[in-house]
């Protein structure tokens, strides 16, 4: 997969964050297996998969739905995140690539943003576990907008808050769901997907723009810096 932006530069860069440019999706899979066996039920490949880049509120709705969990939807994101906080520091890693493009991103001080399903504290705790406190001052989670991704509000207040048009936007996602969300922002979607849950064909009716890597990402930049 070699992807091009074929002269077109970016006047910003919104980055997904889990699969993207952190390898967390094993950790919330660590705390959502936790969670499901915890109260004696397998978590099938099948139940991740329609959850895989929603928003915590749809999840936990989702597992209400399928396994008619008595909790509240409030009681289960807090007791996901609580998982996700304790697990974080010891599992998540960088994705390949995410600190060279991410450095290089701050070098030429590009306007750049987080555009996440995840919690504020969770975005908070990835961030300060990769030393990007300074780099990522906009960081955006799809709690503080009315609905999370597939729909395109996380990635519209992203673009607001950095003060550019979603269209001069350059999006980073790893799931069709996030693609489809940045897409239907108006913004230029690449495709880096999370290969533990995503194949590259997924992407074949959202966007043209799909890289096997951020390395692919960021020597597409230079091309045309």
């Amino acid at each position: 997969m070699t992807f091009s932006l074929n002269g077109w530069q970016p006047a910003a860069i919104v980055f997904d964050m889990d699969g993207l440019l952190v390898d967390s999706e094993p950790v919330w899979h660590r705390a959502e297996t936790v969670l499901i066996e915890s109260r004696g039920y397998t978590y099938t490949p099948e139940l991740r998969a329609k959850i895989i880049g929603l928003r915590l509120d749809a999840i936990v709705e989702t597992y209400r739905r399928e396994l008619h969990f008595p909790e509240t939807d409030a009681e289960l994101i807090d007791e996901l995140n609580r998982y996700m906080l304790r697990f974080l520091p010891e599992m998540v890693r960088p994705q390949p690539g995410a600190h060279e493009l991410v450095a290089w991103v701050a070098a030429r001080g590009l306007p750049r943003a987080i555009a996440s399903s995840s919690p504020a504290i969770v975005i908070d705790a990835v961030v300060q576990s990769q030393g990007w406190e300074d780099v990522f001052a906009v960081r955006c989670t799809a709690d503080d907008v009315p609905a999370g991704k597939p729909a395109p509000d996380v990635y519209l207040a992203a673009a607001q808050r950095l003060g550019i048009p979603p269209e001069r936007c350059l999006a980073l996602e790893d799931s069709p769901t996030g693609a489809r969300a940045a897409v239907a922002a108006g913004m230029v979607c690449c495709a880096v997907p999370d290969l533990t849950h995503s194949a590259p064909d997924a992407f074949a009716a959202i966007t043209p723009h799909v890289a096997s890597s951020l390395h692919d990402v960021l020597a597409a930049l230079k091309k045309h810096e």
